[in-house]
């Protein structure tokens, strides 16, 4: 807040749809299943007699990336909330399976 004046006063107004909200919040779910498959790669070789440290300090990098990722999506962009929801869904099922 600079000046006592806070920061939202410089966001431009957006109306969302409805379909535009279950979509954006949709996108961001996938995100969160992709973090939540990373956390039981982590969880999984933690488990070993043996872990992996490589594997553990991939998957966590591989979470803060997501983050960043996840922090670029831009709800008015409704091409690449569309992709988003396809690329991390299907990121999430494949590392899960990698687990099975």
């Amino acid at each position: 807040m600079a000046n006592g004046i806070s920061i939202t006063d410089q966001l431009d107004a957006h109306a969302w749809s409805n379909e535009e909200t279950a979509a954006y919040e949709a996108a961001i779910e996938a995100v969160n299943g992709a973090v939540g498959a990373y956390s039981a790669v982590i969880a999984a070789e933690e488990a070993k007699a043996l872990p992996r440290e490589s594997v553990i300090e991939a998957a966590r990098a591989t979470q803060k990336r997501l983050a960043r990722e996840r922090e670029g999506l831009r709800s008015s962009d409704r091409e690449q909330i569309a992709a988003a929801r396809r690329h991390y869904a299907a990121l999430a099922r494949k590392v899960m399976a990698g687990l099975a």
